[in-house]
């Protein structure tokens, strides 16, 4: 039999909090964590709100050497690998380092680290640029910093796939321990908060430019137009069962299958993803995990927020789950959409829901658009299966899925 893959850690350092029980009470009553971008001015673009990590202190977590090397996208990285292992009552070095690796998602890499060194580039009096230039803005910087720090020397990599490689770091993980490796660092953190990325996303045409955060970022509903950019994400220490069970880890669940696609189309502001591939990966992430649609609990979804892709995406679900789709649950409101750690901040709030034994209600829509009438959870529910469905589609027609089997919840009064 191939071998299990379990998560025991959850770090999260995202603009609903620092931390898991920061994170589920910002998702248990619903508040919402988007505002004015404050990482720079932004008074000169049509995109102004954002989500952002509240009093995050870098120097908690990495050393100053570290600090000035890298990009905040990989101090929020630091953060949350640090919290993850802690959660999993794993030390800060791995004790057998080619038994530990690291697979990380990215997408944009270091965008304040080289914003900052383009303009000294072509503002400054040198014309130069520092020398941890070529490796702080870089899309593997997270990856190869960790597995320096904390000693993962088993395979190590990284997924480029723009949201849906949240989903996909967790489905390689789950290869690698099947592989041999018991202990693999997954998930993604983000941080497109620059001027230079603010531009890249506008130029898709897909961001929102409505100044109200309470009304900027809206998706399935009659006012979505667009989605709000965020920072942070979640990382997770996936480990194989036995591993697990015999250093009596606590577990929050199992990654029981993932299916990839890809549309092959550009993303552009006339464009819209095939929802016949999305469906795809869907099916192709239940067959693997074994699981029937009827056991599905609940869907965390993409919720892109762009009215052409919303349908697309319940035209999807439609078409894998029938007339009757399972509740559909979205946070995304709530802390604005982080590309590839958003998809992963889904996974940590699908598992913390099982945790706790409670289905978070959705963060919208208001009123369904037309090609969008989803069962949204309206009030939390308990799961009946424990089984949940997450989709994440990237920027130039990448589609994911993942299923999670959630593990028994913790008992009344344990304090967790």
């Amino acid at each position: 039999m191939s071998a299990r893959a379990v998560v025991t850690g959850i770090g999260v350092v995202a603009p609903s909090g620092i931390g898991v029980d920061a994170h589920w009470r910002t998702v248990r009553d619903g508040i919402r964590r988007t505002g004015p971008i404050t990482l720079f001015d932004p008074a000169s673009y049509p995109t102004r709100v954002a989500g952002e990590v509240a009093d995050f202190d870098a120097a908690a977590y990495a050393d100053n050497r570290q600090l000035v090397q890298t990009d905040r996208w990989t101090h929020l990285g630091f953060a949350a690998t640090r919290l993850a292992l802690a959660d999993a009552g794993l030390p800060e070095r791995a004790p057998d380092p080619y038994g530990w690796a690291v697979t990380l998602a990215s997408s944009s890499g270091g965008n304040l680290f080289g914003q900052r060194e383009l303009q000294r580039l072509w503002g400054g009096s040198t014309r130069t640029v520092g020398a941890y230039q070529s490796i702080a803005w870089f899309y593997a910087a997270s990856v190869g910093q960790l597995s320096i720090h904390h000693q993962f020397k088993g395979p190590c990599g990284v997924l480029v796939a723009e949201t849906a490689g949240g989903l996909d770091s967790l489905a390689h993980a789950v290869r690698t321990v099947r592989r041999g490796t018991p202990v693999v660092i997954a998930g993604a953190t983000e941080c497109p908060l620059s001027p230079y990325a603010l531009a890249c996303q506008l130029r898709s045409g897909l961001l929102s430019d409505v100044a109200d955060p309470e009304a900027a970022y809206r998706p399935f509903d009659r006012s979505a137009g667009g989605y709000v950019p965020a920072e942070g994400g979640a990382v997770f220490v996936v480990e194989e069962l036995g591993h697990a069970l015999a250093r009596g880890a606590r577990i929050y669940g199992e990654v029981s299958g993932w299916g990839a696609t890809h549309d092959a189309a550009h993303t552009g502001p006339d464009t819209v993803g095939d929802p016949d591939q999305y469906a795809r990966a869907m099916r192709l992430a239940l067959d693997r995990a074994g699981v029937t649609v009827d056991e599905v609990d609940v869907v965390l979804p993409d919720a892109l927020g762009v009215p052409r892709y919303d349908r697309g995406e319940a035209e999807a679900l439609r078409a894998v789950f029938g007339d009757r789709p399972p509740p559909v649950t979205t946070q995304k409101p709530l802390t604005g959409r982080a590309h590839q750690g958003g998809s992963a901040l889904d996974v940590a709030t699908a598992l913390l829901a099982f945790r706790h034994d409670e289905l978070p209600a959705s963060a919208g829509p208001r009123e369904p658009a037309p090609g969008c009438e989803l069962d949204f959870l309206r009030t939390p529910r308990q799961p009946r299966n424990r089984v949940a469905l997450v989709g994440a589609r990237g920027f130039d027609g990448f589609n994911s899925a993942l299923v999670l089997r959630g593990a028994p919840p913790a008992p009344r009064g344990s304090g967790e």
